[in-house]
């Protein structure tokens, strides 16, 4: 089976954060994680006000999610970042730059929002990972 191929054509902005096209052969297998807050195994919020705390819990579940379908953080394809408007973007995508770094970055889409369904969430993670089976 084709790898999974990330691109960052020429012609649009040169990133080692971000790539800008994915294309995940026939016969992998996709893997859809659903929006990850800063909570326990209990539903309890970690880090209320401080946004790096939470990316930080966020991207830990997001981790956890994968691995129960099989998946680590380097089969992601695209991680969508929400942040609740007026948290700290620099200190909560800071705490978390370091460990979606890589050679061939996978796709990211970030965005402030209002609120999130998590009262107190400042931040929301999710992804697509794909991986090669074969």
């Amino acid at each position: 089976m084709a790898p999974i191929q990330r691109i960052r054509p020429p012609g649009l902005v040169s990133s080692p954060a971000f790539s800008h096209v994915a294309v995940v052969p026939p016969g992998a297998t996709t893997i859809y994680v659903g929006g990850q807050n800063s909570v326990d195994a209990n539903g309890s919020l970690i880090g209320v006000d401080d946004a790096a705390v939470q990316s930080a819990r966020a991207l830990e579940n997001a981790k956890t999610a994968l691995a129960a379908a099989g998946a680590t953080i380097s089969d992601v394809v695209q991680w969508t970042v929400l942040f609740v408007e007026g948290a700290d973007l620099a200190a909560g995508y800071g705490a978390i730059a370091s460990e979606l770094a890589s050679d061939e970055p996978p796709l990211v889409t970030a965005a402030f929002v209002a609120r999130l369904g998590v009262p107190g969430a400042l931040v929301e993670i999710s992804a697509i990972a794909a991986v090669e089976r074969g």
